[in-house]
């Protein structure tokens, strides 16, 4: 199948362009500006607030079908900036959506747990009701709206705490700070999962070949809270000498309100006995093995 990614320079983008060659697809890598040594051709540079460029590119790649990963996913970036986030996770996912829509071909949006509100105490499922409590969820709600608008072919992956080796995430983040500091603070009152992106990208290779579309939770299995996760990055690290104190949400420097709990359940694909997601903790374990190359990469 010949797909175009957008976002393709993105910590998800990579590994997902990667296991879709793998499987033997024909990628189109886009994405707004270039990654030196990142690139492996065809690869387009593309701004997808630009209605005609994205058509374009569909087009002229003859695309049988597009992942749209690429996003403002800067959550406090977006509550300072709401204008910027409607224009790249709504208005960006218009353009991507209405071209899929006008050459009849299947669209894959990536969404997140932040359209849900927290206040649940068992993990959300993909018929839960959405409330988005900041602009980073409501711009990728609307971006799932409109996906749902224009293609009746569409699925809609909702992920959440996403970590990978390509990128600064907060599994890389924490080892960092054990390089120079003995302790630090972290938030011990949210809750969710924390999700590899080469376990999320199998996912979503694995729904291509799929007719069933609709709305999917994609997230490694298990919950916790960032304390608890940061604390397990470094005792699986063999990292010792670290002290991390919890503190409440409420304290941390962020003009941005956030899911208390926002654990997502994988229900639709459980529905279908296709639910093979690992653990964090197994996901986890298998970056730190690699962690040397991940540091190279990332």
């Amino acid at each position: 199948m010949r797909i175009l990614v957008t976002g393709a320079n993105g910590m998800l983008g990579i590994d997902l362009c990667n296991v879709l060659s793998e499987a033997g697809h024909t990628v189109t890598r886009t994405d707004i500006s270039l990654r030196p040594g990142l690139q492996a051709p065809p690869w387009l540079q593309l701004d997808i607030t630009d209605a005609a460029a994205v058509l374009r590119a569909v087009e002229e790649c003859r695309a049988e079908a597009v992942i749209h990963p690429a996003a403002f996913t800067n959550v406090d970036g977006c509550e300072k900036d709401p204008d910027t986030a409607f224009k790249i996770n709504a208005l960006g996912t218009w353009c991507v959506a209405a071209a899929c829509s006008k050459l009849e071909i299947p669209i894959t949006y990536v969404s997140t747990d932040f359209v849900f509100d927290g206040t649940k105490t068992t993990p959300y499922t993909e018929f839960d009701a959405v409330n988005p409590i900041n602009h980073y969820g409501a711009s990728k709600l609307a971006g799932e709206r409109l996906v749902e608008k224009l293609c009746h072919r569409h699925f809609i992956v909702r992920t959440q705490w996403l970590n990978g080796a390509h990128g600064r995430s907060f599994a890389s983040i924490m080892l960092d700070l054990a390089k120079t500091r003995t302790e630090w603070e972290v938030v011990g009152d949210q809750i969710g999962s924390p999700t590899f992106t080469l376990d999320l990208a199998r996912t979503i290779a694995s729904l291509q070949t799929s007719t069933l579309y609709g709305t999917y939770h994609v997230a490694n299995r298990g919950e916790c809270s960032w304390h608890t996760f940061a604390r397990t990055i470094l005792d699986m690290s063999g990292i010792k000498g670290i002290t991390l104190h919890p503190i409440p949400a409420s304290q941390w420097p962020s003009p941005t309100r956030r899911p208390a709990y926002s654990t997502l359940r994988r229900y639709n694909l459980e529905l279908q006995g296709r639910d093979d997601l690992r653990t964090w903790q197994d996901a986890l374990e298998e970056f730190l093995k690699h962690k040397s190359e991940i540091t190279g990469a990332g």
